[in-house]
């Protein structure tokens, strides 16, 4: 058990402004054995913050009082806008599709902690989980969050392609040729720009460990929203299709499998059900069509995680071979350019 009078050095990670909202919080419960007292337990598989389960022992036997901690990380304010990213938090919470934000701090904030389980890299290949979270993303897409409606792909490419040529030491900009990566962008947004396209706000980051499950419900919820914006719905599907092929909970977190990309007729049927949502059933020419823009955007998606990496390398702590990710997703990104655009 941690005591504010003994802290452990997890605890040290904690400003003293998020000690005091959890002393807060425990009190107005008034269930606790002690507000003061705490088990802080580090969340594995965040690459962008840290994150920690707070718990308290209550005064009924077997029960536990449970937050989440989120310290963000430091330099990834070149990603995203922090107050963007909380103004975003505060409206799905707002409406039931996320969390509640319990309090906020200078480098961080305090979440309800969702009584669910985080999905398992596994799951992702469970038919009738792929099938919760096609409903769930379908959802998702549709929630009109207030601001521009437009999609930040492309600007997101460059901003990022400028942060890793600035950032990045010459033999990596050499290695990644980076010098030549802004002709490449311009390639992709002139092949992907169509005007059939779905725009919806997109989460731009559905790996497993952003996804919640809900044993009993069978409910999914969708967690962290900082690469969350207006996109074309088709590079969402894409980009949680490629995190088919991650494990970040394995001794390499780092390495990817491709043999774990999901092959034609899954991806068939988790756009069928995608959009079947809506209540109205597609045709299959529809479901074709966006099943291969959906294949088209994997390459956006390996240009975007591709460029993080390199980013990350220089301004993330958490241990995590960042540059070898990135080599591994430009790698895929040159290996299916030819084949999905017929381009070398």
């Amino acid at each position: 058990m941690v005591t504010m009078e003994n802290a452990n050095k997890k605890e040290d990670r904690l400003p003293r402004e998020a000690r005091e909202i959890l002393q807060q919080l425990a009190r107005k419960w008034g269930d606790e054995t002690d507000s003061s007292a705490w088990q802080m337990i580090p969340l594995k598989g965040a690459m962008t913050n840290e994150v920690y389960q707070i718990k308290w022992p209550t005064k009924t036997e077997d029960v536990s009082r449970k937050v989440l901690v989120r310290i963000y990380g430091e330099g990834v304010d070149v990603f995203f806008n922090r107050q963007d990213e909380i103004k975003t938090f505060e409206f799905i919470s707002k409406h039931g599709q996320g969390p509640r934000l319990l309090g906020r701090f200078s480098t961080g904030r305090i979440e309800e902690f969702i009584r669910a389980r985080t999905l398992s890299a596994e799951d992702l290949r469970d038919s009738e989980i792929s099938s919760l979270i096609a409903f769930k993303m379908k959802e998702f897409h549709d929630l009109d969050i207030p601001g521009p409606k437009n999609a930040s792909l492309w600007s997101r490419l460059r901003n990022w392609l400028i942060a890793a040529k600035r950032i990045s030491l010459p033999e990596e900009a050499k290695a990644f040729r980076l010098d030549s990566m802004e002709e490449e962008i311009s390639l992709l947004e002139k092949n992907l720009l169509w005007d059939r396209q779905s725009i919806g706000f997109c989460h731009n980051d559905l790996q497993y460990g952003n996804i919640m499950l809900d044993e009993e419900t069978r409910s999914i919820t969708i967690i962290d929203y900082e690469y969350a914006s207006y996109n074309p719905i088709a590079f969402d599907i894409a980009n949680h299709f490629c995190e088919m092929t991650a494990d970040y909970h394995t001794d390499t977190p780092h390495v990817l499998d491709y043999t774990k990309y999901p092959g034609l007729e899954e991806r068939k049927r988790f756009v069928q059900t995608y959009m079947s949502a809506s209540g109205q059933q597609p045709r299959d020419a529809e479901v074709e069509q966006l099943v291969e823009d959906v294949e088209k955007y994997t390459l956006a998606s390996h240009f975007v995680w591709g460029l993080w990496g390199i980013i990350s390398e220089h301004v993330n702590d958490i241990d995590f071979d960042y540059i070898e990710y990135a080599r591994q997703r430009f790698e895929q990104y040159w290996a299916r350019k030819h084949v999905l655009l017929g381009k070398e």
